[in-house]
């Protein structure tokens, strides 16, 4: 469960960065034991700039953000991510790409 918010923001990111609007998604999956997990996530483009947020929510209401930009430019391509769990303890990512 650690790694839903990424895959939803990354799922996001593509979404934005292909329509070049906002695109917001919400999704409540609920397991065999009927406990409820609620995914939302939004994202947008402009400029060649990408910005995205997600949250993840879990049966005993706890959850976990993340907030993330990408931007491009010449070639190059960077950004970087914030993670903040339940407990409020955060982890910044950075990544660059040229191409």
């Amino acid at each position: 469960m650690k790694f839903a918010p990424l895959a939803l923001a990354a799922a996001l990111m593509v979404a934005g960065a292909s329509y070049a609007d906002a695109a917001t998604r919400s999704v409540n999956t609920t397991g065999p034991k009927g406990n409820t997990v609620n995914r939302t996530g939004a994202a947008s483009c402009s400029g060649g700039s990408c910005s995205s947020n997600s949250v993840v929510t879990g049966p005993r209401g706890k959850s976990a953000t993340r907030s993330g930009t990408t931007s491009c430019s010449g070639g190059q391509c960077s950004g970087g991510a914030t993670y903040t769990g339940p407990a409020g303890n955060s982890v910044k990512r950075s990544r660059g790409t040229s191409f």
